[in-house]
């Protein structure tokens, strides 16, 4: 006989360990599944964000965002450091050690929370049954409801053969034993920049390659073009409009190929890292003659409040659509586990903020002002450099600005664009006012403490209306 529970989670990354946890405080006999194993061959619940992603990726960027200052920065500060360098196996061990802490950590909520975990791969067979594969090893549980949490993976493409070696995907470029002399990136998404950003900051001479001819179309571009323009100053080369054709791998280097509007080009680096975007992980995510609905890029099908086309299952996270976002998926996990027992549940995707964790850092929520101007919404909008703050100033640290976007007629926030120091912190106050309909006048009259960072976000609330203080409007 097979186990039997309330709820059967595969998978155990943001969405998945969140649904699991928050099912057993609801009172629900819950079961998590997951296959992932950690460097130590053990099992290691977190996803792609806690193992491959998120977690380890900003480890880098901060370890490296520390060499840089040191390198570049601290002498203003009349800190003098002679011959700084950097010890790679270290700042690769110290990554590592921050990631097992967090897995494991996973599994002691698990046990705190009265969470079943299985090892292994998970299969949903009919009546909700779930098949675990785990090497030789089978097992069959129950669920009473079933929730699809199987993340994502990266995307490859035929041009750029990943081999983990010379070509890496996200995962590789987490791995690398020294600084490469010369590093190309195909694609200038979020994992491309954050991942360009790590190892040039190290020293590589670092070339990013996007087919876009726009630089993140789906952030306000005033931002971006703030942001790119820090990104040439530290030495990012970014060429935008670029299709590669090929690469090359036979010699010591990697050869790589691409044309844009001025022809064809050629490059050799010493690593390629292909960071073109995710895919949903739903491949033989359900047995034979199961039909589950999947659109053509493969992300399960679900209603407005993640149910699937088969009975008492629903889908969360990437494998689902909306943005790949950890934070995102475990608000689903939430809310599919309050709806699952019987309490009403609801996610603000309009107001789900995105961050770059380059530096500057990039980060908004709600609407860009391209939008805007295409839905034909009237807008005012207001904006504060951070080189007119006290404490950036006090900081070293002076790049970037503000923009709150509100409607012309009532004032309500629409959208929140952030590229400066900590703009991933600052934004939590916009997704607050926003989430409560707040108006640029709201936040203007909050006091903000002095001297501190927020103190953009009140001055750009005081330009909506045309009177910043600290700002010739």
């Amino acid at each position: 006989m097979s186990d039997k529970y309330d709820v059967v989670v595969i998978g155990a990354g943001p969405a998945g360990y969140v649904a699991a946890i928050r099912c057993a405080q609801l009172g629900l006999s819950t079961a998590c599944i997951d296959e992932r194993i950690g460097k130590d061959g053990k099992p290691a619940p977190g996803g792609t964000c806690l193992n491959v992603g998120c977690i380890p990726s900003k480890a880098l960027l901060d370890s490296s965002e520390q060499y840089y200052r040191i390198s570049h920065e601290f002498a203003s500060h009349g800190i003098r450091v002679k011959d700084a360098s950097i010890d790679v196996a270290t700042m690769m061990a110290r990554k590592d050690k921050i990631v097992k802490t967090l897995t494991g950590g996973i599994q002691q909520l698990f046990k705190a929370n009265k969470v079943t975990f299985y090892r292994g791969r998970g299969q949903l067979l009919g009546n909700n049954q779930v098949v675990i594969q785990n090497g030789d090893d089978t097992q069959t549980v129950d669920g009473g409801y079933v929730v699809l949490a199987c993340g994502s993976e990266p995307i490859d493409i035929p041009v750029a053969p990943v081999d983990q070696d010379k070509i890496v995907d996200s995962t590789g470029a987490l791995e690398f034993e020294r600084v490469p002399k010369r590093l190309g990136v195909i694609g200038a998404g979020v994992i491309g920049l954050e991942l360009g950003s790590v190892w040039r900051r190290l020293g590589a001479e670092v070339t990013v390659l996007e087919a876009l001819d726009n630089l993140l179309p789906m952030a306000d571009q005033n931002i971006v073009k703030d942001a790119h323009r820090q990104f040439k100053t530290q030495g990012l080369n970014i060429k935008l409009g670029c299709s590669v054709t090929g690469t090359d791998c036979s010699g010591k280097k990697v050869g790589v190929n691409y044309s844009d509007k001025n022809g064809d080009h050629d490059l050799e680096v010493d690593r390629l890292i292909v960071a073109v975007g995710r895919r949903p992980n739903t491949k033989d995510i359900v047995g034979k003659g199961i039909e589950l609905k999947k659109d053509d890029r493969g992300f399960i099908e679900i209603d407005n409040q993640w149910r699937t086309s088969l009975t008492n299952v629903f889908a969360i996270g990437d494998a689902v659509r909306g943005p790949m976002l950890a934070h995102k998926g475990s608000e689903e996990g939430i809310a599919v586990a309050e709806l699952i027992a019987g309490q009403h549940a609801h996610v603000n995707y309009d107001v789900i903020p995105w961050v770059i964790y380059t530096w500057p850092e990039i980060a908004w929520a709600g609407k860009t002002e391209q939008q805007l101007q295409e839905e034909g919404v009237p807008y005012r909008i207001g904006a504060f450099p951070f080189a007119a703050t006290g404490r950036a100033r006090a900081m070293e640290q002076p790049m970037g600005q503000i923009r709150i976007i509100a409607h012309q007629d009532t004032d309500t926030v629409l959208g929140v664009h952030i590229v400066g120091p900590y703009a991933s912190e600052l934004i939590a106050e916009a997704v607050v006012a926003m989430e409560f309909s707040a108006s640029s006048e709201d936040i203007a009259r909050i006091v903000h403490a002095h001297p501190t960072l927020s103190e953009a976000m009140h001055e750009a609330a005081l330009a909506v209306d045309k009177r910043a203080i600290h700002k010739a409007n």
